[in-house]
């Protein structure tokens, strides 16, 4: 008979703030065909009564039965809200529980077990909550302990059956959350949630109404999230059309708040008509304004709400007024924030400071409040990121001591310029657990909403995000995400299954940080959107747009691979969850990557070009296959029409374009090298063509040739390396119509090269002046068909340094070092700050971090010598004379103003110099970097001699993150991300 140990389930529970103080007590929820009672008051708010019913269902579906409810039995629980549950308040006057640590308090509850509570109960599991949502919490935590998941309904995560559930309860108290107010913002919902509700979910309504609310407010609660922001495109009816939302969201306790361009819970898009309102203009139409937030603060006033203050111009648009001055505007923005707290006043017969409410500095109102506008203390200021996962600005010092506190309105999912990206969740969860840290540590604490679209496929973001907002001391760390990914894993598809599906999620939201998916088309939002042109190189580097194809080609495999070891009732979950987004990512960058190489083949004249122009016409069938599925046949069609494949139809998402190559009627052998644009030229026979990059001892490089064929027919081909160091990846085949191509990887034997002698001799071919012409060894491979042979050239640089025997540090290749800027080799504390390495998140997998520091930075000289922390990265070089140095940060912005988003770098003993990321508004340079996630600025220094050397970079303001850093002494060719490490 099997039982569920509630030991096993809080470990797979996410993380919670408790304090335990007593052993673990035995309770028997269902044993042997019986039961546990539930009790609850009639006086308790409705969202208790709600929440053990979720709980009583919960067990049916787990055992087939559900709890009694209303008579106390041997084994029951009894949950209540202090002061309104008359059990509750019997068990405190007697002494039998403690509720010191939660009463009075924002969201705190406690469970415990006791015995022989009241005649006839042998034991009690005691759900005691200082407020009707600290117990509906409560009673889900229950839920969780006995094996549902959160998301048990949203997606499909089937609970395992069994006859018996028998809990070992820690006796515990969870005290307030981090964060205040916790929730969502349903956002962009024209393709995904509206028409799934409309007419699928909730056809008789016909759109987003109490039938579709009641089911994200259940999620919400069982994710101990509090707050809404509703829906507000014009395809959905204002939330307050529907009379049934505002009391479904009563009953649920969930707090109903509104967007920033939303104020005192009037959605503008839709409520306001211009023709018979006129404009939405406060300098000329306040009056009529004014009625619209009178009559909707009466409509909402005996609810739980946060009004936000302020205003914006319609659909989200700049305000008009009719001065265009920026004086003007704040002073009318003052005057109208004065005017609604009069309304609200008015109205609600409360005082200011005893209603919630926030003001958003999003877009141009940030202008108007950094030129100085008044805002009353007791008003959150809400920060917000640049919709792309950064945060604009937070709250300076003086900031931090306003009564009202400050928050953050986060986006996952974005409609807008330069690039939407609405489809898939490719947010970095390391940057936003980063982002949202740096926020709690700058006292952002009261508000915290995330934009997550139509919630589909944003489950596992939603809940990362709210278990920080429930609970920050659980994630000191960047290593808490990943913890955090794995019992999430574990929770829903096995502990046996858990490491697997973290490292892939992780490897995909790594791929998706160096380009969002949805942006690998190269093109913009504009008037006129089309594709751009391609950074990924494919001839340097060992081909980034083939490594690309391959990195997500291993990540499909891995998809399907974890797929035939999931239990049967998590099947369609780890479709929702696992498959379908990163299948959707994969296929989205094969279709894109495929026709980058259908292209360059065509150019080519390469008979392969028709092959990867299939592949990519394969992908985006792939994603055809696999949206019909999710919307017609995932659970008998219950998803149907929640799942896009191109919102907004934007040509990213289009029917790839396929080249044809010309092709003549012989067949013909081609190559093509690492390195070179264009497919080598030879004469018939016996011709000396071209050379491989340098082979360079020090970093072992491999490199590749393409044989291809051109025209039509077959051709035998095979390799020759002219000596026995040179190794090859494969060394002869057939092309023909199924085989018209195969990469060779070309590599050293190093142990048997002979080490090379210091003398002077012409460079042999390009890239070769940038290793000095000396300690050089040169050989060649022949490439034999019937007809033709074909010299290619192969150099190695093998001097055998002695001052390089035991060196640890990086090293010089093809005139440049390459660095990874986690990887340091020395780091020095400093009096202010430090450096933390983040893992998780840039384009090698880490970052290191400038950890946050509230005082304003100085940049001077002499204060980053004496004060700041300094890494020193050693590196060798075998030129010398000036150098290039880039760095590549994560695109931050200053943290408030005073600091900015510096470093400072120096090679050996130079003076600092500034190397400053910062970027202002919605820049052409911004949006290049958030479609990159890279900021790259650079600062000339002088290699004053070849040798040994040391890269020094001081932090200058807090939040910085450095990914990379390349030395470039001028052999760096263009390529999307810098060349690998170049490390010994």
């Amino acid at each position: 008979m099997n039982k569920i140990n509630s030991v096993f389930f809080s470990l797979l529970a996410i993380l919670i703030a408790s304090t335990v103080y007593a052993k673990p007590d035995r309770f028997p929820i269902v044993t042997e065909g019986k039961s546990a009672s539930i009790l609850i008051d009639k006086r308790d708010a409705k969202v208790v009564e709600i929440a053990a019913n979720i709980l009583s269902e919960d067990v049916f579906k787990i055992t087939g039965q559900k709890l009694i409810f209303g008579n106390k039995s041997a084994y029951t629980i009894i949950a209540g809200t202090i002061g309104n549950s008359k059990s509750i308040d019997q068990l405190i006057s007697s002494k039998k529980i403690d509720v010191s640590s939660i009463q009075n308090k924002w969201e705190s509850y406690s469970i415990q077990v006791i015995d022989h509570p009241f005649k006839g109960v042998n034991k009690a599991l005691v759900i005691a909550g200082s407020d009707r949502r600290a117990t509906a919490y409560g009673l889900l935590d229950i839920s969780r302990m006995i094996g549902v998941s959160p998301w048990e309904w949203w997606a499909d995560v089937t609970p395992n059956k069994t006859e018996e559930i028998i809990l070992d309860i820690d006796n515990m108290v969870h005290t307030s959350p981090s964060v205040k107010f916790r929730g969502i913002f349903l956002n962009d919902e024209d393709w995904g949630l509206q028409v799934w509700a409309a007419l699928n979910y909730e056809p008789e309504t016909g759109d987003i109404g109490p039938k579709t609310y009641a089911k994200v407010f259940e999620l919400l609660l069982r994710l101990r999230a509090n707050t809404i922001w509703p829906a507000m495109h014009s395809c959905t009816k204002p939330f307050y059309y529907y009379p049934e939302n505002k009391q479904v969201a009563d009953d649920y306790a969930i707090v109903v708040g509104t967007s920033h361009c939303e104020p005192m819970l009037c959605n503008v898009n839709a409520e306001w008509d211009s023709k018979t309102m006129g404009e939405w203009r406060y300098d000329n139409n306040s009056e009529t304004i004014k009625n619209l937030f009178n009559l909707r603060t009466k409509e909402t006033s005996k609810f739980e709400n946060i009004y936000t203050v302020g205003m914006r111009g319609e659909h989200d648009s700049p305000m008009i007024v009719g001065e265009d001055d920026t004086d003007s505007q704040v002073k009318l923005l003052e005057k109208v924030v004065e005017d609604q707290r009069e309304i609200l006043r008015n109205r609600t017969g409360k005082k200011e400071n005893e209603l919630p409410q926030i003001f958003i500095p999003y877009k141009e109102v940030l202008k108007y409040y950094q030129a100085g506008m008044k805002l009353p203390d007791d008003i959150s200021l809400v920060w917000t990121d640049d919709n792309y996962g950064y945060i604009r600005q937070l709250s300076d010092p003086q900031e931090q001591t306003r009564s009202g506190g400050a928050g953050v309105y986060y986006h996952t999912s974005y409609w807008g310029r330069p690039h939407d990206y609405l489809w898939l969740n490719s947010t970095n969860p390391v940057l936003m657990w980063e982002e949202m840290k740096k926020a709690y540590e700058f006292q952002a604490r009261n508000v915290w909403i995330l934009n997550c679209g139509d919630i589909k496929p944003h489950e596992y973001n939603i809940e990362l995000f709210l278990d920080m907002a429930w609970d920050m001391r659980s994630f000191d760390k960047s290593e808490g995400v990943k913890m955090h990914m794995s019992k999430w894993a574990a929770r829903e598809f096995g502990k046996e299954n858990a490491q697997r599906i973290t490292d892939m999620m992780y490897e995909n939201y790594r791929l998706a940080f160096q380009r969002r998916p949805e942006f690998m088309a190269w093109s913009q939002v504009e008037p006129v959107s089309k594709a751009g042109e391609i950074e990924l190189t494919q001839i340097h580097y060992g081909d980034e747009v083939g490594k690309r194809i391959s990195d997500y080609q291993h990540l499909m495999n891995e998809v399907e691979r974890i797929s035939e070891s999931i239990p049967e009732n998590r099947r369609d979950a780890y479709y929702e969850l696992i498959t379908y987004p990163i299948v959707g990512a994969a296929s989205l960058n094969h279709k894109w990557l495929y026709a980058y190489k259908n292209q360059f083949a065509a150019k080519q004249s390469r008979s392969s070009a028709e092959f990867f122009g299939k592949k990519s016409i394969d992908a985006f069938e792939r994603i055809q296959k696999e949206t019909n599925y999710f919307n017609h046949e995932l659970q008998n069609g219950k998803w149907k029409h929640i799942m896009s494949m191109s919102p907004r139809y934007l040509p990213v998402f289009s029917k790839p374009t396929v080249a044809t190559s010309l092709k003549g009627e012989k067949a013909e052998l081609g190559l093509a090298l690492e390195s070179y644009e264009m497919e080598v030229n030879f004469d018939a026979i016996n011709s000396y063509a071209d050379v491989l990059p340098v082979f360079n001892a020090y970093t072992n490089s491999k490199y590749f040739v393409d044989v291809f064929l051109k025209g039509k027919g077959k051709i035998k081909w095979e390799a020759k390396p002219q000596t026995d160091w040179i190794k090859l990846s494969t060394n002869k085949g057939l092309l023909d119509n199924s085989n018209q191509e195969e990469r060779i990887w070309v590599s050293i034997d190093w142990d048997k090269v002979p080490v090379g002698e210091n003398k002077k001799e012409a460079p042999l071919g390009h890239d070769y002046q940038l290793i000095p012409p000396s300690y050089k060894v040169n050989s060649a491979i022949e490439f034999v068909s019937a007809d033709t042979t074909i010299s290619i050239g192969v150099s190695v640089f093998n001097p055998k340094l002695k001052e390089l025997e035991d060196y640890k540090g990086f090293v010089e290749d093809k005139g440049f070092v390459s660095i990874n800027a986690e990887n340091y080799s020395s780091k020095k504390e400093g009096k202010k700050g430090n450096w933390e390495v983040y893992k998780g998140i840039g384009y090698s997998g880490s970052v290191i971090a400038t950890k946050a520091a509230t005082e304003e930075s100085k940049p001077d000289e002499g204060s980053i010598l004496e004060n700041n922390p300094v890494l020193e990265y050693d590196f060798y070089t075998f030129n010398f004379g000036e150098a290039e140095v880039f760095v590549q940060a994560v695109p931050t912005h200053a943290v408030h103003k005073g600091t900015g988003v510096r470093c400072a770098i120096a090679i050996d003993d130079d003076k600092p110099v500034i190397v400053d990321f910062q970027t202002i508004g919605r820049s052409e340079q911004w949006k290049q970097n958030v479609l990159r996630n890279a900021s790259v600025k650079s600062a000339k220094q002088i290699v004053d001699k070849a040798g040994k050397h040391t890269l020094k970079v001081w932090m200058v303001d807090p939040g910085v993150m450095i990914d990379q850093i390349l030395i470039d002494l001028g052999g760096w060719k263009k390529s999307y991300a810098f060349p690998n490490e170049t490390n010994l």
